[in-house]
């Protein structure tokens, strides 16, 4: 099992930054991939970034030049650095991680982010 925590969610101003921070604690050795998502209020669930256990990164077009996904595998924890933001992109952030070895995915329970104009 794994169990994420995110923490750093809160109310900012359009062209501020926020840092997001993903705890992750359990089977954390066989963490593979590790994300971000997002669900904004009357919308779908949606992928903002995502990483790999090499390293590899990959970003919803919405966020790219703007947002830095970054990960400690020894702190067990993920970043998601948010600059110059939008109030598009208020919205509960979620912590993903995959598996793959069980072929299972976990969910954090989000931190919220507001962004007012």
């Amino acid at each position: 099992q794994v169990q994420l925590v995110e923490s750093g969610g809160g109310l900012v101003q359009a062209g501020d930054s926020l840092r997001l921070l993903c705890t992750a604690s359990g089977s954390t050795s066989t963490i593979n991939r590790m994300a971000w998502y997002r669900q904004g209020p009357g919308n779908q669930r949606e992928l903002v970034a995502s990483i790999t256990s090499d390293g590899g990164t990959n970003y919803a077009d919405s966020v790219k030049g703007r947002f830095t996904i970054s990960r400690d595998h020894a702190k067990n924890t993920m970043t998601l650095q948010m600059n110059s933001l939008k109030p598009e992109d208020t919205a509960v952030y979620y912590c993903n991680a995959e598996r793959s070895i069980v072929k299972r995915e976990y969910w954090g329970t989000g931190t919220l982010v507001t962004v007012s104009s």
